[in-house]
């Protein structure tokens, strides 16, 4: 079965490139999960600067996995993914989280769970969380707090009392993943950045949101890191030059942009500090 499964990837890694690389084309999930690997494996992601071509027509999960592993320690810890963007079993069997007791809090089930590898997975509201307070060491909410109060029927649920547009609840998920955040741990977020906007299940952050987000979790340090998509990649980025970055719907359109961005044209990750 994992023969089938590897040798169908290739095949499909191999007609998305001869196919000129058109984003959410067949292949692309296969591709970008090779890409991500290769990325990791080789330690290609840097803060600093992006080597060329980075990314070339991927979306933001390219930046987000990479920056992830770079913050986080080895050592067992009790660990959050606040939107369920970490269940995939290439990421859940990699160091250093592969230490780590990873709780799942979301939303609704979804098709592929990683029981067999200790997961355990909670279905909720993240501004109104079961858990008690200062119970994780760290949590990580990956492109999740942008559909925070959106219409998440969309894609993610059909519980119809989630088709909302209260575009200022992120900061009441903020709040909650404050308080059940141990004193002393990390909150890993990244939300799309540039023009704000909303797509309706989606909204983009601007310089204004992300104050105000990281005034609600007032922490004692944090961390603020940019990136911008290109036409030929992704590259480091500051809050000035990624304040008018826009947003490629696939959702919306098939009609590929110049750039052939495949989302976020820009992306903010933050690491908060209790």
């Amino acid at each position: 079965m994992g023969f089938w499964r590897e040798f169908k990837g290739q095949v499909n890694r191999q007609l998305y490139i001869r196919s000129c690389r058109r984003p959410w084309s067949r292949g692309y999930a296969e591709y970008r999960q090779w890409e991500i690997e290769r990325i990791l494996d080789h330690g290609l992601f840097s803060t600093e600067r992006l080597p060329q071509g980075y990314g070339f027509r991927l979306d933001d999960r390219v930046i987000e996995y990479p920056w992830l592993f770079t913050c986080l320690p080895a050592g067992k810890e009790l660990l959050l993914d606040a939107g369920s963007v970490l269940n995939h079993r290439f990421l859940l069997k990699r160091h250093p989280l592969k230490e780590k007791r990873v709780f799942v809090s979301t939303l609704a089930p979804e098709p592929v769970s990683f029981n067999d590898l200790g997961m355990s997975y909670v279905y909720e509201d993240l501004r109104d969380s079961c858990f008690r307070n200062e119970y994780f060491d760290r949590i990580v909410s990956l492109s999740t707090l942008e559909h925070v109060g959106m219409d998440n029927t969309m894609l993610y649920t059909a519980d119809v009392s989630k088709r909302e547009a209260a575009p200022s609840a992120y900061l009441d998920a903020v709040r909650e993943l404050k308080r059940i955040l141990k004193h002393g741990g990390h909150l890993y977020i990244s939300v799309p950045f540039g023009e704000a906007k909303s797509y309706g299940w989606f909204q983009i952050f601007d310089a204004p949101k992300i104050d105000a987000l990281i005034k609600e979790f007032a922490p004692e340090s944090y961390k603020e890191l940019h990136f911008k998509y290109l036409p030929d990649g992704w590259a480091v980025s500051t809050r000035e030059q990624s304040a008018g970055a826009t947003y490629f719907d696939i959702h919306k359109t098939k009609l590929y942009e110049a750039d052939f961005a495949a989302a976020s044209r820009a992306v903010v990750c933050l690491d908060l500090v209790k």
